[in-house]
């Protein structure tokens, strides 16, 4: 019988991924076709553009699309997800993303409905941490910490995945990594619900990436980059949440947040990074510009395909690290993880720095 229900969740799991990247295959036709017959193509003269051409940004809607119809039709409705709230936080970004996609949206009215979207996450839909497990010698957190720290942890996520979308396939890249490892994280949980919702983004996600590839047929835009920023935030919440209910069942429990932040490392850090410098230098952290972690990988003379490569392994490598050391405390492991991180943009500065200088010296490590 055992056996019974796990080739049958395996079927219905493949059934859901390949439905979903189906009706994204089927959905980007149609938007280029629109795209090109009204104009509806990116900014090609803006300074962080990679791209000598112009090229659709609504590669978001077949996602938004794919991932709707899917969640819908081969979800289970049951506690484990307030679905209805979920779906209704999709829409609103959605909404928000195309009007931004197609004629630009402020940065106070963004970070007002995501506030929102999080808002309805978090209070009506109970999506929040309750748990630091002991970090900072901090276990349960009383109702409006919890609150605080889950909308503004939502809203780091939603942003980080859309600074990120700058180069060819690596948002989608990272999209289908991170949800990919919460579905089979929440398989191994018996969390099927959890599980659908995951993989009906992975499939979306992955229909898209076909046409992202380099050369990029259509790019997501922020209607894409925040759904699945959004998406992914609400997997690492409810997975750190049935991680404490499950704490002694399964290995990996115990280090359940170092694992969740070991996954989404590559936006989360890029972001915190990128917002730290630009504040030490007396700047808004919301300005744009070209020091993502992404943008100084290509500047060694890497491909858009190269640079999304290295970043998917060193995101992947992470993730096995925090899974092998199941032992470690989650304070240990959260630390190692942000020094590989540190690590590795340091040796990109090293490597950017002997190029610019034409000389491979250790002396390039530090000034």
């Amino acid at each position: 019988m055992l056996e019974f229900l796990r080739s049958y969740h395996f079927v219905y799991n493949v059934l859901i991924v390949v439905f979903s990247t189906a009706i994204t295959l089927l959905c980007i036709p149609s938007i280029l076709h629109v795209a090109r017959a009204r104009h509806l193509y990116d900014d090609v003269g803006h300074f962080r553009k990679q791209h000598d051409h112009g090229i659709p940004r609504l590669g978001g809607v077949a996602i938004f699309v794919s991932f709707t119809i899917t969640a819908l039709l081969f979800s289970i409705i049951d506690k484990s997800l307030p679905l209805s709230f979920l779906l209704t936080a999709c829409i609103i970004l959605f909404a928000m993303g195309l009007k931004d996609d197609l004629s630009g949206v402020n940065s106070s009215t963004k970070f007002l409905i995501q506030f929102v979207v999080a808002a309805i996450l978090v209070i009506p839909g109970n999506i929040r941490i309750t748990s630091m497990y002991g970090i900072f010698n901090i276990s349960t957190l009383p109702y409006i910490p919890s609150v605080i720290l889950s909308v503004l942890g939502i809203m780091l996520i939603i942003n980080a995945f859309n600074l990120i979308d700058g180069i060819d396939g690596l948002a989608a890249t990272t999209g289908i990594i991170v949800n990919s490892a919460f579905a089979a994280l929440f398989i191994y949980m018996e969390q099927y619900e959890l599980a659908a919702i995951s993989l009906a983004m992975v499939g979306a996600i992955a229909g898209f990436l076909r046409y992202n590839i380099t050369p990029a047929k259509i790019f997501m835009g922020d209607t894409g980059a925040l759904l699945i920023g959004l998406l992914s935030a609400v997997m690492a919440i409810k997975f750190m949440e049935l991680s404490k209910v499950s704490a002694g069942k399964l290995p990996f429990t115990f280090t359940a947040p170092a694992l969740t932040i070991a996954i989404l490392i590559g936006p989360v850090f890029d972001t915190l990074r990128v917002f730290t410098l630009r504040i030490l230098k007396g700047k808004s952290p919301f300005e744009a510009d070209r020091n993502h972690i992404h943008h100084r990988i290509l500047q060694l003379g890497l491909t858009h395909l190269q640079t999304t490569m290295i970043l998917a392994g060193i995101n992947i490598v992470s993730i096995v690290v925090v899974l092998t050391l199941t032992e470690v405390s989650n304070s240990l492991l959260i630390v190692l993880i942000l020094l590989l991180s540190v690590f590795f943009n340091w040796m990109i500065t090293f490597f950017i720095r002997s190029k610019e200088r034409e000389n491979l010296a250790l002396r390039n490590l530090f000034v």
